[in-house]
């Protein structure tokens, strides 16, 4: 009873998060006119003006209208394909640190690309994990031209790498791979004997 009265008084929290996240939407809806006037070589420029303001101390969450309105454009103009309201607040749940479940075919691969991005700025490095190789090496040949449409570089990481190889692709901007080998390079790495 006591459960009912707070959700008609509240909302929902499923309610409460998506208000939350609207007012980030809008912002970003607001940049879409903005990303598509450039020219493909002001992109990458944008890319770094955003690391820039980065290491002056500005933060992800200031940039992100901008960045994922960007985003959104590049995946347009290199995809023919634009990421819907919903893609886009999976993307923000995402670049918050949360969970974004979603069923097959709903747009899980283009839906993290803004976030993907957004957080790749901070010249960190993103790991963007699937389920096997097959869909990693897939994921990230798709999703390569819009990332480096933007300036950024792309990797892979497969199983039947060897050690060179993964270092380079671990040198990416993004690198794409499976639980088990970001989970084992890690361990590898860190091995004390």
């Amino acid at each position: 009873m006591l459960d009912n009265l707070v959700k008609a008084l509240f909302g929902s929290q499923h309610e409460r998060d998506l208000k939350a996240l609207l007012p980030i939407l809008h912002a970003v809806n607001e940049k879409e006119a903005w990303a598509a006037s450039l020219p493909p070589e002001e992109f990458p420029r944008m890319t770094e003006r955003f690391r820039e303001r980065y290491r002056n101390g500005e933060s992800l969450d200031s940039m992100l209208p901008e960045a994922f309105a960007l985003a959104r454009e590049a995946a347009r103009r290199n995809l023919g394909e634009r990421p819907y309201d919903v893609q886009v607040l999976g993307s923000i749940v995402l670049h918050q640190g949360k969970i974004v479940e979603m069923k097959t075919g709903e747009g899980k691969t283009l839906m993290s690309v803004a976030a993907t991005y957004l957080n790749a700025i901070t010249g960190k490095g993103v790991h963007v994990v699937t389920v096997n190789d097959y869909l990693a090496s897939r994921d990230a040949a798709w999703m390569s031209p819009v990332f480096n449409y933007l300036g950024m570089t792309v990797g892979t990481i497969l199983s039947d790498m060897d050690n060179d190889r993964r270092r380079e692709n671990y040198a990416c901007d993004i690198t794409y791979g499976t639980n088990n080998e970001f989970g084992f390079d890690y361990l590898r790495d860190n091995m004390r004997w």
